[in-house]
Order: structure tokens, then sequence, then C-alpha cells
């Protein structure tokens, strides 16, 4: 079983910059994403990025293209992170990371990642 446990939400002001971490646990073993996903209540979860678990191949929404990076702790590759910058109010949203397997569209295939975090709050005021 893999266990994920998100940390870093918080409330900011638009323009601002959060970080929040993904630490994974547990039989690790096929794991091959970590997607970082957000939901607002009565609209569809909605995937932001995703990053290979054993390597560095990254993939990004168009909607956070060049305002969030996603990356691995350098000392320890079971971190990771979503670091978001020029907040927008429409970023507001529960942010969650998953485990999934290999898959051909790691932001589309939500069913795909069958271990997630309980989510951290991210709010972005104007």
């Amino acid at each position: 079983q893999v266990q994920l446990v998100e940390s870093g939400g918080g409330s900011v002001q638009a323009g601002g910059s959060l970080r929040v971490s993904c630490v994974v646990s547990g039989n690790t073993w096929g794991i091959y994403y970590i997607g970082w996903f957000r939901q607002v209540p009565g609209k569809e979860r909605e995937g932001v990025a995703a990053i290979k678990f054993l390597g560095e191949d990254t993939v990004y929404a168009d909607s956070v293209k060049g305002r969030f990076t996603v990356s691995k702790a350098h000392e320890n590759q079971n971190i990771v992170y979503l670091q978001m910058n020029v907040l927008k109010p429409e970023d507001t949203a529960m942010y969650y990371c998953a485990a999934g397997l290999f898959m051909w569209s790691p932001l589309k295939e939500t069913d795909d990642y069958k271990h997630w975090g309980q989510g951290t709050q991210v709010t972005v005021s104007s």
C-alpha cells in the first residue's frame, strides 16, 4: 500500500507564491507517476502537473504552465513539491497528490491513480 501526505497549503494574495509538498511512503514498487490535482466543490478534478517517480520528466496543464513547477527533493525522491508562483484567484482549490502506474496521459487518466493523499487547501485572494 502507498501512502501520500500533502502539506503546505494556505492563503495568499494574488501574485504570491506557495509550495505544497507530498510525502510518498509504503510499497512504491511500480509507481510511475506522481500527479498533482486540484478540485473545487461542484467541479471536476483537474490534473495540474505530474512527474515521473523514477525520473525527471514532467507534464503541466496549460492553465499552470510557466507558473507552477513540479519537482522532487534532491535528498529524497519520495518528497514531491509543487511550487506555485504568480497565483491567481482561480487557482483556489483543494490540491491532492496521487500515485499511479504508467499511463499515456497522466493529467487526464485520473482513474489510473490508485493512491491519493487527503488534500491541502490553497486559497488565493484578489
